[in-house]
């Protein structure tokens, strides 16, 4: 029997991303216009992202928002 994977957050996404580009949490806050802890706490698995935010990220990392909703 095979068991289907835990899916992944995109807040671990997201902290992947960022390490790469060598951006901050608090950076990448101000690009998008949202509080900090909004970032964090994305980036921490602790909140999900709105349609707003996956609005917001896709414009500023050149993604879908679908790509943060999915």
């Amino acid at each position: 029997m095979t068991t289907a994977a835990e899916p992944i957050h995109p807040g671990e996404h997201l902290a992947e991303m960022l390490d790469e580009l060598g951006i901050s949490q608090y950076r990448l806050a101000k690009t998008v216009g949202v509080p900090a802890v909004r970032i964090n706490d994305i980036v921490h698995c602790r909140r999900s992202i709105t349609a707003d935010t996956a609005l917001r990220l896709g414009r500023a990392l050149r993604m879908t928002p679908e790509f943060w909703l999915n």
